[in-house]
């Protein structure tokens, strides 16, 4: 009937009474077989362990950590590394593990990777400061070797992380340290090129330049003054020896060149003042001495030069020596205030010269002093950080930096977490009542036997004529269930239902 018509509520309770057995029997037979699976299927316990992770004691402004991963990736390598062969195989063989099974060592670390769990704990208050721990499981099939292999693992997972961090703050240290003894060989070599420099273009730095001008500025000052002491020492030369031949022409047989005297007197006086002011290169300084040259020569050629008349005499009179003593001693302060006048020119030359080169020398020393700068700016940076990661390291080997602490140790399980008879005995009975669902409906669509007026019209869309009593006996004709079961799925194909035909069931009336 299934599927040969559509079914009311009717027709299905027709249905479960016609084959209440066929549901019945597998839902109950089906959790027995379930239950009884469970005795041979091998136990599984699960033992597992909470780590808590702590956080670095000493608060980070103070001693910042050295290690900045994350500390999920940070647990994601650690897992890796604790996956890995040379940390799996030693655990294996110390507690034989998968012994009866008669594996290879590749099938046993396989098998030992798999009844390995790490979960993390995630929780709402610590979630700013990233996981505040993680469980560890594992999966055995004896109870003491799950507990004794759970705290196995722990131990290499809290042993990894203490190494993991020690190798980060000593490699960070070893680092800077090399970092900072680099850093120190390029300030001393930018330190030893300053100070060269300094050496080489003494008095030209740019500290240098307001010193500069100040000291020719007073040089200066200097040089006037000098000028003017030599032009009245002159001066006063002039008139002594003017007098000197005066003396010498009131003498018999004497005679005074006074003129060209003083035209000599005047032109070194407009040789002082030229000199003072522009080099001996210049035109008006050359033509100068050129004219006191002919001079001289000229007075040298006559008979009343001005040696003659500073010449001593025997018949000199006291005066006259007196005045030539007066011009010797002119004579010599004359040629000392040349010679401090041409020292005079020579600093104002060279401090000339320094200030003239002034910016480019303030160029290069810019250029080294940044340098300089730079190298020890990245010194001090080196500096201070490798101090850092010292104190840092120090924390790590004193373990009292981020450390993972056993909050609650690896458990005995009292019972294993699989096979669970409870959860097997309802599987069981789920797939019975399925099954015999499923039989029943597999029946039901087989069976094309007509039982009431409905079947005829979805079959023949004929009206019934009439219908017929059971008139035997059913106790006598009643065959058993698994008879009946036999016959209808052995039955032949029905005939064709527009052929009238006439069928005896059940003690109900049918429908023809």
């Amino acid at each position: 009937m299934l599927g040969h018509r559509a079914l009311n509520v009717e027709d299905y309770l027709a249905i479960l009474k016609r084959h209440w057995w066929l549901i019945v029997i597998p839902t109950f037979i089906l959790p027995v077989l379930a239950v009884v699976a469970t005795l041979y299927i091998p136990p599984q316990y699960v033992s597992q362990t909470l780590v808590l992770i702590d956080q670095q004691k000493v608060p980070e402004n103070f001693v910042p950590s050295v290690v900045t991963e994350d500390i999920n990736s940070r647990l994601a390598s650690m897992k890796e590394q604790i996956l890995s062969r040379s940390s799996i195989q030693p655990i294996i063989e110390k507690f034989n593990l998968y012994a009866d099974q008669h594996l290879s060592m590749d099938d046993r670390i396989t098998l030992a990777r798999k009844s390995i769990d790490i979960q993390p704990i995630t929780s709402e208050i610590a979630r700013s400061n990233g996981l505040p721990g993680f469980k560890i499981f594992f999966t055995a099939s004896d109870a003491h070797t799950a507990q004794e292999v759970c705290a196995e693992i722990t131990t290499l997972f809290t042993g990894a992380n203490l190494r993991s961090r020690s190798e980060a703050a000593e490699g960070t240290t070893d680092f800077l340290k090399e970092q900072l003894d680099s850093a120190k060989r390029t300030l001393d070599d930018q330190d030893a090129k300053l100070a060269a420099f300094q050496r080489e273009h003494f008095g030209m730095l740019p500290e240098d330049e307001a010193n500069n001008i100040n000291i020719l500025s007073t040089l200066n000052t200097q040089l006037d003054a000098s000028t003017q002491a030599l032009s009245r020492m002159e001066q006063d030369k002039s008139y002594m020896e003017t007098m000197l031949a005066q003396q010498a022409a009131s003498s018999p047989g004497a005679a005074s060149p006074q003129t060209d005297e003083k035209e000599l007197q005047d032109l070194l006086a407009q040789q002082t003042n030229l000199t003072s002011r522009y080099s001996a290169n210049y035109p008006d300084v050359i033509s100068i001495n050129r004219k006191i040259a002919d001079l001289r020569r000229k007075m040298a050629q006559s008979p009343a030069a001005p040696s003659s008349i500073v010449a001593p005499g025997k018949n000199d009179s006291a005066a006259a020596q007196d005045l030539r003593a007066r011009i010797r001693a002119a004579d010599i302060g004359i040629q000392a205030k040349r010679a401090e006048q041409a020292q005079l020119n020579k600093q104002i030359h060279s401090y000339q010269g320094r200030i003239q080169s002034s910016p480019q020398v303030e160029a290069e020393f810019k250029e080294l002093t940044r340098d300089t700068q730079t190298s020890q700016a990245l010194y001090d940076s080196d500096l201070t950080k490798l101090n850092q990661s010292q104190m840092a390291t120090d924390l790590e080997h004193r373990q009292e930096g981020e450390t993972f602490s056993l909050l609650d140790e690896a458990n005995l399980p009292d019972s294993p977490t699989y096979p669970k008879r409870r959860v097997f005995a309802t599987g069981g009975l789920g797939a019975g009542l399925i099954l015999g669902l499923l039989l029943t409906a597999l029946l039901e669509y087989r069976d094309t036997a007509l039982r009431s007026e409905r079947d005829v019209w979805a079959f023949t869309k004929l009206p019934t004529l009439a219908v017929i009593a059971w008139s035997g006996e059913v106790a006598d004709r009643k065959p058993g269930k698994f008879a009946r079961l036999k016959r209808i799925f052995s039955r032949k194909p029905p005939v064709d239902a527009t052929q009238p035909m006439l069928r005896s069931r059940k003690p109900t009336d049918n429908h023809v």
